[in-house]
């Protein structure tokens, strides 16, 4: 059974305006909770949601620490424009409080990513980022010979990681 047009519209104009109304970049898993737990459409029908939004070029897909992000272009920014005022505002009501209500963690989740991988016999490679306001503040890739110790800094990460960022400038910027 093919969803009808008129509800693959409304998913993109959530989505679309999710990622208009939200101060930092979304993940594709942050929009799904969202939709999945209002229980707007399941997740196959999201997937080709996605899908069809990336072909038609309203959405741009980026993937930092094996998570993938999505950002609005211009051509979304003009559907939306033109699509938007025939979404309940019922929804955008619920949109704009799960935002709000959302926001620390969204942001947290979208700012500070931590994530490794097995690069060789007796090596994992931890990728931690930082960002803020959409610019990476920080990218680094660091070696280590145990998935405990790439784990490790993977969560540690997410609590260090503004003292780990003021070291790195307070000792990067000292004049010799």
């Amino acid at each position: 059974m093919s969803v009808s047009s008129k509800y693959l519209t409304l998913y993109k104009m959530i989505i679309l305006y999710m990622l208009k109304r939200c101060e930092v970049p979304l993940s594709k898993s942050q929009i799904y909770d969202f939709i999945l737990e209002n229980e707007y459409t399941n997740f196959m029908t999201l997937q080709e949601v996605f899908a069809e939004m990336s072909s038609s070029e309203l959405i741009k897909e980026k993937t930092v620490a094996n998570r993938t992000y999505l950002e609005m272009t211009e051509e979304g920014e003009e559907t939306l424009k033109f699509f938007g005022n025939r979404m309940n505002p019922a929804i955008k009501t619920q949109i704009d409080e799960y935002l709000k209500a959302n926001k620390l963690k969204l942001r947290n989740e979208g700012s500070i990513m931590g994530d490794y991988e097995k690069t060789g016999e007796k090596e994992y490679t931890t990728h931690v980022v930082a960002m803020e306001s959409g610019h990476t503040l920080v990218d680094i890739q660091i070696p280590v010979p145990t998935e405990e110790m790439a784990r490790s800094i993977c969560r540690n990460w997410q609590d260090k990681n503004q003292e780990i960022y003021k070291f790195l400038i307070d000792n990067l910027m000292l004049d010799e």
